[in-house]
């Protein structure tokens, strides 16, 4: 009886993880324990920050949406109260978006809301 040999799946395994952490710095891209430690890690990384990533621009909306409703003489949080009030539903993306590409649109939302 023979002894079973995987030679070349091992192989393979190898080149394939090899790949996906080319690039990397130090061991981590050419030693296979570090680099299969490496690639588990980017992958969690990767997982959490499509997640994050979310967060940081609504974030950032909510920025960009306080500073030009300031310009106006409003605070953000009257101002998506009003919008809530007034029955006009536009998220903070496009708020946002207004506020930092169409600044004169933006305006006449505010004036929506006075009149």
């Amino acid at each position: 009886m023979s002894r079973v040999k995987r030679g070349k799946r091992h192989l393979k395994r190898r080149k394939n993880l090899l790949r996906h952490v080319k690039g990397y710095m130090w061991g981590r891209k050419s030693k296979i324990k570090l680099a299969k430690t490496a690639m588990i890690k980017a992958g969690a990384y990767a997982y959490r920050d499509r997640r994050k990533k979310k967060s940081e621009f609504r974030n950032l909306w909510n920025i960009r949406i306080n500073a030009a409703a300031r310009e106006h003489g409003m605070t953000y949080s009257r101002l998506i109260d009003a919008l809530k009030k007034n029955g006009i539903r536009l998220d903070r993306k496009v708020l946002a978006q207004l506020a930092l590409e169409y600044p004169k649109v933006f305006r006449a939302v505010l004036k929506r809301l006075d009149g």
